[in-house]
């Protein structure tokens, strides 16, 4: 009867098997606890949407549970829907693999900013001028949806012009860049933002001014009414941040509007220079425009847009394509040249990323390939920037090699998270059981060159050789033996050797292979040390 448990249980280590073993740490059951706060340390959120099956099942299944804690085929019953991403985010497979410690310095990177006292709150407007100038938020979502946020990252605050990069990508999404830019240029101004100035073609410089956003805005669904143009662009902001809060300031829209002259200026010059499509109808136009102004945020929220960006138009925590890859690339391409006001190339030089600052106290900053960051701090600069914002950005890059020109193989001293420290779990059963399951002999020449142990044991005391025969990879179990040198015969917990399981599952040439070693290990017992690193060192 054992025997035949085993079978089911013992024999084929499934992902879910292997990351109960990681999990449990030798014990028997895992505390629904100790899922949670693992998971946590990985970056993802229990409330993740793309772990909803499992965190559901899991709810489900405590309920049956006397102690709140979960056997092996329990947790099998909760994880097998999500596997593939657990088993990513647990094998360290995730572009930040020690998200911990990167948190640990983002954390630092804020204290060191929140010290910072100078700038004003803008006061244009009652809403801006009423919030406290010792907000200071930090948020950041990598592009495998890893999320941490330090500080007031859950009051809601307008997007202003950080909403300038993201309709001018669902312009460029809907029409393509030739159109788009047959109204808008793409150079930096080197003017204020709000000035009534056009590059030489009569075109507003580019959609990071305000001219240029205004003209942006009246390429959005042309034709339809403000209230469906209203609707489109929300249902786009409520995809880009994966389903979080997004809202509406009716009181910043209607103050925006009465205190608009400057902005009206603008749409009357654009308006006699004919830099709007046809038939565009000028005043409601700035309605729309002073609307998507409007549209609030959280720096949670926020931060899943920016990661959208930095993962190619794709949502890491939905999986969802909301933008164009065209799209994305143009506007990364502007944000960096045109993003931060009269700071724009200041910014791009020392900080060398693609940012947009908006006067409620955001910058939307994103790291390509890697993640977005919502920053926000009510009190700005001169310029109109962030003081705090600003201070935590540049800091990031001195941390961190994520200037767009930091090289990435010869980086001056600098951290890099994308790669992995020394002493992490690499050196773990799981791993090494993995790759003999799946035939992965690069994989082990890797870990007996950095030193792991090849014989270690999992929870049923099976070996990498173990798995390798039961799987019938002969590659694997030639290397184990010859290059690793490892114990021909262990036994698991129920006294199967690896030989056992080639038999079993019928793997002829894994038994011969085996059957030679089986009788040389039993003469060679008393060889050295010195002997097997040599033989180690030849065959790798």
């Amino acid at each position: 009867m054992m025997h035949c448990r085993r079978r089911k249980a013992g024999i084929l280590p499934s992902l879910e098997d292997l990351l109960f073993y990681t999990i449990a740490e030798g014990q028997e059951k895992i505390p629904a606890h100790k899922f949670t706060t693992a998971l946590k340390a990985t970056g993802l959120r229990t409330g993740d949407p793309r772990l909803k099956e499992c965190m559901e099942m899991l709810k489900v299944t405590l309920k049956t549970t006397s102690d709140g804690a979960l056997d092996r085929h329990l947790f099998k019953k909760c994880v097998q829907s999500n596997i593939v991403l657990l088993t990513q985010a647990f094998r360290k497979k995730f572009v930040i693999p020690d998200f911990q410690s990167f948190s640990a310095h983002i954390d630092e990177l804020y204290e060191n900013a929140k010290n910072m006292s100078g700038g004003q709150v803008a006061d244009y407007i009652p809403q801006l001028a009423r919030f406290s100038p010792d907000l200071w938020a930090v948020a950041l979502c990598t592009v495998d949806g890893q999320r941490h946020t330090v500080g007031d990252t859950k009051v809601p605050f307008c997007l202003q012009s950080c909403v300038k990069p993201l309709k001018y990508a669902i312009a460029v999404h809907d029409h393509g860049t030739e159109y788009v830019h047959r109204f808008i240029g793409k150079e930096p101004s080197g003017l204020r933002f709000n000035k009534l100035f056009l590059n030489e073609d009569d075109k507003p410089h580019n959609p990071m001014v305000n001219a240029g956003a205004i003209v942006c805005t009246s390429l959005i669904k042309q034709g339809a009414s403000n209230a469906e143009k209203f609707d489109y662009v929300m249902n786009f902001m409520n995809k880009l941040a994966g389903n979080e809060y997004v809202g509406f300031s009716n009181a910043t829209f209607q103050s925006e509007r009465e205190s608009g002259d400057r902005n009206f200026a603008i749409g009357y010059y654009l308006k006699e220079k004919k830099c709007f499509p046809e038939g565009t109808d000028m005043t409601s136009i700035l309605d729309f425009y002073f609307q998507l102004c409007s549209i609030e945020v959280t720096c949670e929220s926020a931060s899943v847009m920016a990661a959208t960006l930095a993962n190619g138009g794709f949502c890491p925590i939905t999986g969802e394509r909301v933008l164009s890859p065209e799209s994305v690339r143009n506007t990364l391409s502007l944000m960096h040249s045109c993003g931060m006001y009269d700071f724009s190339g200041q910014f791009a030089f020392h900080v060398g990323l693609p940012a947009k600052s908006g006067v409620a106290g955001g910058i939307l900053l994103v790291v390509p390939n890697v993640m977005g960051i919502m920053c926000w701090s009510p009190p700005l600069d001169k310029l109109g920037n962030s003081v705090r914002g600003i201070q935590f950005c540049t800091d990031l890059v001195s941390l961190c090699n994520f200037h767009n020109y930091d090289n990435l193989r010869h980086f001056a001293k600098k951290l890099d998270p994308r790669r992995e420290g020394g002493d992490q779990r690499v050196k773990s059963v799981i791993n090494l059981l993995f790759a003999a399951y799946t035939g992965d002999v690069s994989a082990l020449r890797r870990f007996a060159l950095s030193s792991m142990d090849m014989e270690q044991r999992d929870y049923d005391s099976r070996t990498a050789l173990h798995v390798a025969a039961a799987e019938g990879h002969a590659e694997v179990v030639r290397f184990l033996l010859e290059a690793c040198k490892v114990n021909p015969v262990p036994k698991d917990r129920w006294g199967n050797t690896p030989m056992d399981e080639a038999v079993h599952f019928g793997h002829h040439d894994v038994v011969t292979i085996l059957r030679d070693y089986h009788n040389q290990y039993t003469h060679q017992e008393g060889s050295t040390a010195k002997k097997n690193e040599e033989n180690l060192d030849g065959m790798l």
